[in-house]
């Protein structure tokens, strides 16, 4: 049997071989009920379990990703005396898309997901979406119906388990945000893709529109050029829209002068009270990775106090910009081939990422000199995941898995969490989309022994 320190997981397990066959097939059952569109988008890649974590490692991992994100936000500051042109060139935002970020007043918003291993000692960050344009907050659906199959809340009745529903979250934030445009009645939202974007996501955000319609909020579904603009206010699909959650970058309005003209009404009417764009291009200030880099460096430590040097390190593993300028930092990344991961700035779901352990060393060297000519790659240390334990149902046998811990926040703090998964093995990046044997499922927080 695979063992783990975790308590709980150790309890279920232990249930689940010794012929617990509610529990074993807690999450099939749960399947069951289901509605329509957030089967269709996950009900075939679900792990057999959830996971679970101590509600102290989590409220601490929570708190430390909100200080990550104010440092972040404070970088300009103070690496750069508040020179945002020199910020944007250290990471690679070119002069239009840094005055775009600028057209949007005051701080980020703090609202995103950090995506995290779990290497059996704490929680480490790998990326931080920083953006509205994120993926998976209605998988909390997960777990509000297992909580419904019998054998799975007798189970968290006596471990005193909980969890944070991201849905829930979102939508008060959105309510929370819209109260300026709608003096506190319920907003109407429009999630607003790119021209062109919204098919390939569809199944996922008529779960997110599911969701929502369960939570009291209506959700309609576009993109830009399907806005109309009357008097100032936004219409989509005939509905006078309050809130523009958006689902499109910053490279998605720079691509042509087209996209740019018809976002336009958008940012008017935001800049007008008439509509809340949630969230503005301010989030793109420290999207990139290139900004992790910037907090990990070692010529930046001087600028961050004992404390926050002490959150940096605890959570965040050595990650490095490849410059052309840096031959030092080239150098090392070289010789700790077998221990690092090349990743871009922007990218997601691990496009254009290299691992160094997967390429020859010629290989290795051509990707750095490659990186450095162009500019916009960070190294980042190699995480190892611990090994999660899960009962296969159909098996009856222990299995181990790799898992991305997600952590989600908006204005209020922590936002509740789930895991993708993979079979435990060597795969460089999980991911939902990498492989037909991903899996996903929700966090359960157990509080201390009584």
């Amino acid at each position: 049997m695979i063992t783990v320190a975790d308590r709980v997981t150790t309890s279920y397990i232990d249930r689940c071989l010794a012929g617990d066959r509610g529990l074993v097939h807690a999450m099939e059952r749960a399947r069951a009920r289901f509605p329509a569109a957030l089967g269709r988008s996950c009900g075939t890649q679900l792990l057999a379990r959830p996971m679970f974590i101590a509600e102290a490692e989590m409220t601490a991992c929570a708190d430390a990703l909100m200080q990550i994100f104010d440092l972040l936000a404070s970088l300009p500051e103070r690496l750069f005396d508040g020179d945002f042109g020199r910020y944007c060139r250290a990471i690679n935002i070119d002069p239009g898309r840094a005055a775009l970020i600028e057209r949007f007043p005051g701080p980020p918003t703090l609202y995103g997901r950090a995506d995290m291993y779990h290497d059996g000692t704490s929680l480490k960050l790998l990326e931080y979406n920083t953006d509205s344009v994120i993926g998976g907050t209605e998988r909390a659906e997960i777990s509000r119906l297992l909580l419904e199959v019998d054998a799975f809340r007798d189970f968290a009745a006596e471990q005193g388990l909980s969890y944070v529903h991201t849905g829930d979250r979102v939508a008060r934030a959105l309510r929370t945000a819209a109260e300026p445009v709608t003096g506190g009645e319920v907003p109407v939202v429009a999630l607003v893709e790119r021209d062109g974007g919204l098919p390939a996501y569809m199944h996922l955000v008529l779960s997110f529109q599911e969701m929502m319609r369960r939570l009291g909020l209506d959700v309609v579904l576009g993109e830009i050029s399907e806005l109309r603009s009357k008097a100032g206010r936004l219409y989509l699909h005939g509905k006078q829209i309050d809130v523009v959650l958006r689902y499109f970058g910053i490279e998605d309005i720079t691509a042509s002068a087209g996209a740019a003209e018809a976002v336009e009404p958008i940012f008017r009417a935001h800049e007008e009270g008439k509509v809340v764009l949630w969230t503005t291009m301010r989030s793109w200030q420290i999207f990139s990775k290139g900004c992790l880099a910037l907090l990990s460096d070692n010529r930046s430590r001087e600028v961050f106090s004992r404390q926050e040097r002490n959150v940096i390190d605890n959570i965040l593993p050595w990650t490095r910009r490849i410059i052309a300028g840096d031959r030092a930092v080239i150098e090392q990344c070289r010789g700790d081939r077998g221990a690092l991961v090349l990743k871009p700035y922007g990218g997601y779901g691990g496009v254009g990422v290299v691992a160094g352990w997967k390429v020859s060393d010629r290989e290795w060297k051509e990707a750095l000199l490659e990186a450095a000519r162009h500019g916009g790659h960070v190294a980042q240390r190699k995480v190892v995941p611990r090994n999660e334990p899960v009962v296969n149902p159909e098996t009856g046998k222990v299995e181990p898995w790799s898992a991305v811990w997600d952590a989600y926040l908006t204005p209020d703090g922590y936002a509740g969490s789930r895991v993708r998964a993979l079979p435990a093995g060597d795969h460089g990046v999980i991911n939902m989309r990498s492989s037909s044997a991903s899996r996903t499922a929700g966090v359960f927080c157990y509080p201390p022994r009584g």
